[in-house]
């Protein structure tokens, strides 16, 4: 598959074995090479020792299974020839007087690197040292450093490169290969892989199955993958090893950057293998950004140029990856310690915030809609969290041209059921006076008309804050900062801004659940309702029924798709192409291309030319993994040209 946005498709596979047949077990692994050539994987790794099989043991001594084993390593090589995939099978090599448990590295019917395996295990059922020699000794110490001892070897082909310092580097794409115990050593060689520049690392294993290790490798693959930012390829011996001592299930993996993308099912008799895409300009935004990847940078590495044939056209086959519409939503089965962490999180900003500032009171316009509400929340459980009386925040209800019934109604009750001290302020008759006052013609509803409406009640919130000796609690969310969806200087604008680091689809999401899960009725009523009522500003006159006629998504998109572009975008940097690419894949059954593409448009241009706004936010907590603060995470000229 030729490069497409950075995904590199690959596969584990755990072909059917016979313990020492190693012509049976190449043509195994022959079937799964085409299989996965047939799926456009641009490479596939097979266990260790997959040509001999892991549970030899005296056998490795024999030059019978030695000669076997080369024989067919070099039949497999062949087969390799003309076609579009590099393949990483495991085999024993003698170099000199010494044996060494090897990872090979073939494509188009070259051998392109050796790679021995470095920690070799030694207890209970384990006895590597008894047959092989680690990595170790193909390297020495000399006075620059750890160079290679052993740096190439002679096999059919001639001399190849050997050793534990290898990188394999294709045009898109660079990898390493640990072995089985490596990765459970204290420092794995992956680790110095990736930080010399694999972004990719496949672990060819024999791990054996005894209850619970299936987890316990699981989360040492994630965790591994995380701390070095890396894709993780792993694949272990299958159920044709020697069941003497112990058995071997057949687990298979593929991470990224902590996340497992899949897992194969272990114990299965026949063939088996797992696809998946990863994401390397994803792995490389994280390692622009941690500058350990640049310092620690020590040892001697070779760069191995690998050239896989790549096909005419471009491979077509349907991407194995998705892509959550939701990327700012928790999983299900962890949504309670995810809406409580989010709700910890501002609440104790805030409580830092008014214990510093010795206020009285805290202000906040209540409108009825999402944002305002869950500032709310917010202020009743800091209000709770420090012991104060709730009538010390002071909701204030400020009714305009465009204030409909319905979200009227829900901030009054919502007020009424939380305890706090409410006041009301129309603005419609001050509105009026001032937009007389400068020469506008009050039936002409244009950015003057909303914007007057938006600043006169930041002016009344303010005054109010110092006649009462309190701050006021600005109610935006992300989504609305990314997009420039706030008046400068009017809703813009709060003396401390508790949404500030919540998207919107994360903020319905929190209203939603503290209904279900931390209210009852009628409160929670209520906040359902809330939920329900279309997103508005509520700057332009309601229709004749009384209803919100002005919808912010029908101006600046659905917030999902928002949302989206957002977290792609402030998170990992990628193309306009690449997010419209990745929008289409995840919302395949809600927005056609067009849709997306124009919503795309209109994000960007927004983007790009309301960042003057971001740039005088007031102080506000960073909740999830971006935030748009000026003083953290992203910083951009406001006079940038629209990319």
């Amino acid at each position: 598959m030729k490069n497409n946005f950075g995904f590199v498709r690959v596969a584990a596979a755990v072909p059917r074995l016979r313990v020492a047949d190693c012509k049976y077990n190449a043509e195994q692994i022959k079937l799964q090479i085409d299989e996965a050539i047939e799926e456009g994987v641009e490479v596939i790794c097979f266990p260790e020792l997959s040509i001999t099989g892991y549970t030899c043991a005296d056998l490795f001594f024999t030059q019978q299974l030695q000669q076997s084993s080369m024989r067919e390593l070099e039949a497999l090589c062949e087969f390799t020839r003309g076609k579009e995939i590099i393949v990483l099978v495991g085999a024993p090599l003698q170099v000199d007087n010494d044996l060494f448990n090897c990872a090979f590295v073939m494509t188009d019917g070259e051998v392109m690197g050796v790679v021995p395996k470095v920690n070799l295990p030694n207890t209970g059922e384990f006895y590597e040292k008894r047959w092989f020699t680690s990595g170790r000794a193909a390297r020495e110490y000399t006075p620059g450093g750890i160079a290679p001892r052993i740096p190439k070897i002679e096999i059919w082909s001639g001399e190849v490169p050997f050793g534990t310092d290898l990188l394999f580097c294709t045009r898109n794409y660079t990898f390493g290969i640990e072995i089985c115990e490596d990765l459970w050593s204290p420092l794995p060689p992956s680790t110095q892989l990736a930080i010399q520049g694999a972004e990719i690392i496949f672990n060819l294993s024999s791990s054996n199955c005894v209850i619970g290790k299936h987890i316990f490798r699981k989360q040492m693959i994630k965790q591994q993958s995380a701390r070095v930012h890396c894709g993780y390829v792993y694949t272990s011996s299958g159920v044709g090893e020697s069941t003497t001592d112990v058995v071997f299930s057949g687990s298979t993996y593929i991470a990224e950057n902590g996340d497992i993308l899949t897992t194969g099912e272990r114990f299965q008799r026949d063939n088996t293998m797992i696809i998946q895409e990863i994401d390397v300009e994803r792995l490389r935004t994280d390692r622009q950004r941690n500058t350990n990847f640049t310092k620690d940078k020590t040892g001697h590495y070779r760069h191995i140029n690998v050239a896989p044939i790549e096909r005419e056209e471009e491979f077509t086959a349907p991407i194995h990856r998705t892509f959550s519409p939701m990327p700012f939503l928790p999983k299900k089965d962890k949504e309670d310690q995810y809406c409580m962490d989010v709700f910890a999180i501002q609440s104790s900003a805030l409580a830092r915030r008014w214990e510093h500032t010795h206020a009285q009171t805290v202000e906040i316009g209540v409108s009825g809609g999402l944002d305002s509400t869950l500032a709310l929340l917010v202020c009743v459980q800091t209000a709770d969290l420090l012991g104060y009386d709730r009538s010390r925040i002071v909701g204030v209800t400020m009714p305009g041209f465009g204030t409909s019934g319905r979200t009227y109604q829900n901030a009054l009750q919502l007020m009424k059921e939380l305890g706090i001290t409410h006041r009301e302020i129309s603005i419609c008759d001050v509105t009026t006076q001032h937009l007389q006052d400068i020469a506008h013609d009050i039936n002409k509803h244009d950015v003057t008309y909303e914007n007057a409406q938006a600043r006169i009640r930041t002016l009344i919130l303010m005054n109010l804050a110092n006649e009462l000796n309190g701050f006021v609690i600005g109610t935006g969310d992300l989504s609305e900062l990314a997009l420039g969806w706030c008046t400068y200087n009017g809703d813009q604008m709060s003396m401390y801004s508790v949404n500030a680091g919540i998207p919107k689809t994360l903020v319905r999401y929190l209203v939603r659940y503290a209904a279900e899960n931390m209210y009852s009725e009628p409160l929670r009523g209520i906040l359902l309702d809330v939920v329900d009522t279309p997103v508005s500003p509520e700057l332009l006159p309601t229709d004749a029924e009384g209803k919100i006629a002005q919808k912010t998504e029908e101006n600046v998109g659905p917030y999902d798709l928002n949302d989206f572009f957002i977290f792609y975008f402030l998170r990992f940097g990628f193309t306009r192409e690449k997010i419209k690419y990745m929008a289409v894949q995840a919302f395949e059954d809600q927005y056609d291309e067009a849709t997306i593409d124009k919503w795309l448009n209109v994000f960007y241009r927004r983007f790009c030319t309301q960042q003057f706004k971001r740039t005088c936010m007031p102080d506000g907590p960073k909740v999830v993994s971006v935030s748009l603060s000026p003083r953290g995470d992203w910083r951009m000229p406001s006079d940038a040209c629209c990319i």
